[in-house]
């Protein structure tokens, strides 16, 4: 399987207290989509939460009924080479 496709994201909300724990409201410009990624280690993989206003890279998008989720999030760091 080709390597999963990244995308950019700019945290809108972060919600800390969701039905099924904290979760981020970003916006990838590039889908002109809402996507969401839940705050657990599973997904985020950062120490740090995001603030509103962040850059935050997405992949392993999935489509629910709801709207787009990413099954993995980071923050955007710069490209190095």
């Amino acid at each position: 399987m080709p390597d999963e496709k990244l995308y950019q994201g700019i945290v809108q909300k972060v919600i800390t207290n969701g039905h099924h724990g904290p979760y981020v409201v970003a916006r990838c410009e590039e889908l002109n989509e809402l996507i969401t990624f839940s705050l657990k280690e599973c997904v985020w993989k950062e120490n740090d939460w995001p603030e509103e206003g962040m850059y935050v890279v997405l992949s392993k998008l999935r489509k629910k009924r709801s709207g787009w989720r990413a099954m993995q999030a980071l923050f955007e760091r710069p490209s190095i080479g």
